[in-house]
């Protein structure tokens, strides 16, 4: 019982982080149907930026976050502004390639100003010992888990309600139709990518302050693929649910199996899920007549 609960905190921390990345793919991609492939580039970008404001230039903690974050939504718009706004109309192929440069072009600028070698990140979420019945888990990793889950509730509240939210809905059901009701989609493109680049920034925080900063943090990027296929590309509840079921497969399968199998099996999951259900279980199925 106290591994199954270790097990299961661990497994639940990985998947809010991957949830928030998975989050940002969403928005890219139902704003524009672009899938974007900078995405774990923009959390070690963000995890980085984290560590020069509070570790390097001795900012307090609240305002270290603070202005990662503003730069972290600078960055995205910018992006979206000098990058993909000249793509628009181009082929979806063009903009994707676009977003693996970025990539490249993100990670050598970290290479370039914080060396690749490993940091240790200064620790604001506290790494106190809790008892959860007879196991011992880190605190950090259930604050962490808050943190998650109450920005993906303001983020799912925020497309519910908000003007802008409802307008990048209408965008992506319907691109004409929003332009012809005067919703500016290159506004609406600009906001999605500076969430997206918050959401990858705080989930960069979270997870450098669980193991520390380094170039690999980036491949998380790679490994939420399961969780957008599997909760839908077009789908925010999908990306919470998947990041939550990818989480704790990688942890039961890596805590009772082992072997490296937990970095295996959810790309098996991610095959079955395309072979079966390719619009995920929460996408929405496109049917087109002919």
């Amino acid at each position: 019982m106290e591994k199954f609960i270790q097990l299961t905190v661990s497994g639940l921390t990985n998947g809010m982080v991957y949830a928030l990345v998975a989050l940002g793919f969403v928005i890219i991609y139902k704003a524009s149907d672009v899938i974007n492939f900078a995405q774990g580039e923009l959390l070690l970008f963000g995890a980085y930026l984290a560590f020069a404001f509070i570790a390097q230039f001795g900012l307090p903690w609240t305002l270290g976050v603070l202005l990662t974050l503003v730069v972290a939504v600078g960055i995205g718009v910018l992006v979206e502004r000098l990058i993909l706004r000249p793509l628009i109309g181009e082929p979806i192929i063009s903009m994707i390639m676009a977003t693996i440069g970025l990539s490249s072009v993100l990670r050598g600028i970290v290479n370039a100003i914080w060396t690749p070698v490993p940091r240790a990140f200064p620790e604001f979420i506290p790494r106190t010992d809790l008892y959860l019945g007879p196991a011992v888990v880190g605190a950090d990793r259930l604050i962490a888990i808050g943190i998650a889950i109450v920005l993906l509730v303001l983020f799912t509240l925020f497309f519910r309600y908000t003007r802008e939210g409802i307008a990048m809905r209408a965008i992506a059901d319907d691109q004409q139709a929003a332009l012809s009701m005067g919703i500016s989609v290159k506004r609406v493109f600009a906001v999605a990518w500076g969430i997206a680049a918050i959401t990858a920034a705080v989930a960069g925080i979270i997870l450098a302050n669980i193991v520390g900063v380094s170039g690999n943090i980036s491949l998380i990027g790679l490994r939420v693929f399961p969780v957008v296929i599997l909760g839908g590309l077009d789908s925010i509840p999908g990306a919470i649910i998947g990041g939550a079921f990818i989480g704790l497969l990688e942890a039961y399968t890596g805590g009772y199996i082992g072997q490296g199998l937990e970095l295996v099996v959810p790309f098996i999951v991610l095959m079955i899920v395309l072979m079966v259900k390719p619009y995920g279980l929460f996408g929405k199925e496109i049917i087109e007549r002919v």
